[in-house]
């Protein structure tokens, strides 16, 4: 060991651990897929985090209580604006668009971090109901730029999505694409926080950084995308609906890849000494760069579940993109990260959980 002692050694890793406890890191929706993981992550990292989440009542609740019961979070004492502590985790249900709590949230605990995770998701439903996509993913992240600006939080990460490229022809997609025609309410709020983050950026020095997500797929999956919706009917023996005959393709994402890239932006980011001006706003793609067909991803979930599925074939829905493939040229540039989960290992681990967990989900 080059005369490294072990109390050295052990003073170095010790440092490490209490460093990292000293970094305070808000997670916005925490409870929701991605969020979760995230959180879990982290933890396992002796950051110290702070998860927020409304917890509105939709079909995927009992679902976000679950993952908060994985994080060791005690569901029975939940109560709006109430902090709930557990070791390096403290979780309150809080709504981004409450701007006077969040703000005091802010200005107590001095976050070094923000991940901005929560989001209204889904394609199709912010077709039918636009004013809550538009008050949750527009309205909420602004309240969020604005607590990050007055509380002087210069660091900022926060989930974009693939679906501001809309139905571009030429692929895969790149981060210097154009992106003004989105093909639903959902892509356009998306692309509204994009330039809301770049702005404030500009204006008050906040570090933003925006991830492109890609079709993230894996163990607690939301209810309400394909992957859960392809287990629960083969498994229940229903049908289950293919939009456009299964012909769409989809750069599927396996969601311990998506944290992985979350955690290197997080290093990245408190190992910095200064910032190039080019590295105060940037935009990533986070995917696989293998895209599969819908038809492709569900033989791999009927091989998984050794079950055969009962399907009807759909025509395209609006709001639908025929195609996702990312280019993660400028992520790999920025961390020497490409994520590399094979679908049939993701697919199977992601079953696995289904049938260990779903029964009464």
């Amino acid at each position: 060991m080059c005369g490294v002692g072990v109390e050295n050694i052990i003073l170095w890793v010790d440092s490490n651990n209490i460093f990292k406890q000293m970094v305070k890191i808000l997670i916005t929706g925490t409870a929701g897929f991605i969020g979760f993981h995230t959180t879990r992550h982290l933890l396992k990292q002796n950051y110290s985090i702070i998860g927020l989440d409304n917890l509105s009542s939709h079909p995927e609740n009992n679902l976000n209580l679950k993952r908060l019961k994985e994080l060791g979070i005690n569901t029975d004492n939940i109560s709006y604006n109430k902090l709930i502590e557990n070791k390096n985790l403290a979780f309150i249900q809080l709504d981004i668009k409450d701007k006077e709590n969040l703000s005091k949230l802010f200005h107590k605990y001095k976050f070094d971090i923000v991940i901005h995770l929560a989001a209204r998701t889904g394609v199709r439903y912010s077709i039918h109901n636009p004013q809550a996509y538009i008050d949750d993913n527009i309205h909420g992240f602004i309240n969020l730029l604005e607590c990050c600006h007055n509380a002087k939080v210069k660091k900022l990460i926060y989930a974009s999505s693939s679906s501001v490229y809309g139905n571009l022809s030429k692929m895969p997609y790149c981060e210097n694409n154009l992106v003004d025609s989105p093909v639903s309410v959902y892509a356009a709020t998306k692309r509204a926080d994009e330039l809301f983050a770049y702005t404030y950026s500009q204006l008050y020095g906040i570090q933003s950084i925006g991830l492109r997500f890609f079709t993230v797929y894996g163990p607690w999956v939301r209810i309400d995308m394909a992957a859960y919706l392809f287990m629960k009917a083969i498994a229940g023996g229903t049908c289950l609906e293919l939009f456009n005959e299964g012909d769409m393709l989809r750069d599927f994402t396996y969601v311990d890849d998506v944290v992985q890239c979350i955690n290197l932006i997080i290093t990245k980011m408190l190992n910095e000494k200064e910032l190039h001006p080019h590295e105060q706003f940037l935009i990533f793609n986070v995917g696989n760069s293998k895209p599969y067909t819908l038809v492709e991803f569900l033989s791999y979930i009927e091989k998984s579940l050794c079950k055969k599925a009962e399907i009807k074939y759909l025509p395209l829905q609006d709001g639908d993109m025929k195609a996702t493939y990312a280019d993660i040229t400028e992520f790999f540039n920025y961390t020497g990260y490409k994520p590399s989960t094979d679908l049939k290992t993701g697919v199977n681990e992601m079953v696995k959980w289904f049938n260990t967990y779903c029964q009464n989900v």
